[in-house]
């Protein structure tokens, strides 16, 4: 096979609503590297959006998902349940950072679990009302786009969208939103657009992903619980790209001492295999009626042993130090970079969630044109890597925190070149 014949197929028998990134096709993977189908080698730093924390075809999830496939594959849990999702569901209680009596419901994909994070919030609190932040990405479902602050490409001729959504503005130094400015739209949406005893919720990612990898100050989240416990409104912490190591915790969440009342979760819980969860305080998670959650694949017996896998590979080779570790080397790297390569403008990260944003030296604009060249660049030296941010001028870095240090490495050369020459 070869990719161009590949495309080509593509074209025909898929909708460009798919939108593909790479002009070549995957035939295999391990780790952190891919190789396509004419045998070209490259290093994964998007780990399939960060859903491979683990590395692709990690030899325990492998193993997991091979022994389940020996006992039966699907059953609907809602019909039989089966005891791995039971202790899955255990083990996630005893992790998020969220005390007391905690419950956890499995799902399919990570707008799946904002969905239902949002019904269970209506369901015990009586309001309608959901806040949410320009930036944010929830999803592609129409709940979870309405939620998502970014038009382009995700809402762009689908509206119109469920109402009682309203969005804040995120803290961004950068583009001049302080702490405060972000605290005063919340006050304005109380006083314009929803009273607060009517908000069942404000949603948020402790670190925005497609809206840049933007990192949530201590004193904005701090004070975001303060407003939260003030007005009865639940506090829903979106830890579907940043969980499961990335940021050198478990959950980012833990990085603010700020207890959310709901947490979803996805991308990397299950090393590539389709699962989301939702946890959250026990009274809360029991507000819906019997039937009211669910989905025929939610929780898959496949996925879920795989999600134990991860778990422990996580525990077993101290994940969550090696992406504090890996972030570090790799922001030197950056800053070193910046020294030669005036376009960079900001430099963000929490633990391996790292992020270069990219200017216009001239106008002080952003400029996807430079990060599509990087990109370019990069591939063309054998790096994936994948850009983020509401004007598209920010590079994500996404590797799988199981890289082989050599490899890593390697990939900082590459990053260097495609920055400075």
């Amino acid at each position: 096979m070869k990719n161009n014949e590949l495309n080509e197929r593509r074209l025909q028998a898929t909708p460009r609503g798919i939108g593909v990134m790479c002009d070549f096709y995957a035939d295999r993977a391990e780790n952190a590297t891919l190789w396509d189908v004419e045998g070209h080698e490259v290093i994964d730093f998007a780990a399939g959006i960060a859903v491979l924390n683990t590395g692709h075809r990690h030899p325990k999830i492998i193993a997991a998902i091979e022994k389940q496939l020996q006992s039966f594959t699907h059953t609907a849990y809602q019909i039989v349940p089966y005891e791995s999702y039971v202790r899955l569901a255990e083990r996630i209680n005893e992790r998020v950072p969220i005390d007391g009596p905690v419950k956890t419901a499995f799902f399919s994909t990570g707008a799946e679990a904002v969905e239902n994070a949002v019904k269970i919030a209506r369901a015990y609190t009586k309001r309608p009302g959901i806040i949410a932040f320009g930036g944010a990405f929830h999803g592609r479902t129409f709940m979870t786009m309405a939620l998502t602050g970014k038009v382009a490409p995700y809402k762009i001729g689908f509206g119109p969208f469920p109402g009682s959504v309203y969005h804040a503005q995120y803290p961004n130094a950068l583009h001049g939103v302080s702490t405060a400015d972000a605290l005063h739209s919340l006050e304005r949406i109380f006083k314009a657009d929803i009273a607060p005893d009517q908000v069942a919720a404000v949603i948020l990612e402790p670190v925005q992903g497609e809206g840049g990898f933007n990192v949530a100050p201590a004193e904005f989240m701090h004070a975001l619980r303060a407003l939260c416990d003030t007005h009865g409104i639940l506090l829903i912490a979106d830890e579907v790209q940043t969980g499961f190591a990335r940021t050198g915790k478990l959950f980012a969440m833990e990085h603010y001492n700020v207890q959310p009342d709901l947490i979803t979760m996805a991308k990397s819980l299950a090393g590539g295999m389709p699962l989301s969860a939702l946890a959250g305080r026990a009274a809360i998670m029991d507000a819906p009626a019997p039937g009211g959650l669910g989905g025929t694949y939610a929780g898959n017996p496949l996925a879920v042993a795989a999600a134990h896998a991860v778990l422990d590979v996580i525990d077993e080779e101290k994940l969550c130090a090696r992406a504090a570790t890996l972030g570090q080397y790799l922001v030197e790297t950056l800053n070193t970079a910046k020294l030669n390569c005036p376009h960079i403008a900001d430099i963000r990260a929490q633990g391996s969630m790292v992020a270069v944003e990219f200017n216009d030296p001239s106008s002080g604009q952003p400029s996807p044109e430079f990060t599509r060249q990087v990109q370019s660049k990069a591939l063309a030296q054998g790096l994936l890597l994948l850009s983020c941010g509401v004007y598209g001028n920010v590079i994500r870095f996404l590797y799988p925190l199981t890289i082989p240090d050599a490899q890593f490495r390697k990939a900082l050369e590459i990053i260097t070149h495609s920055l400075t020459r």
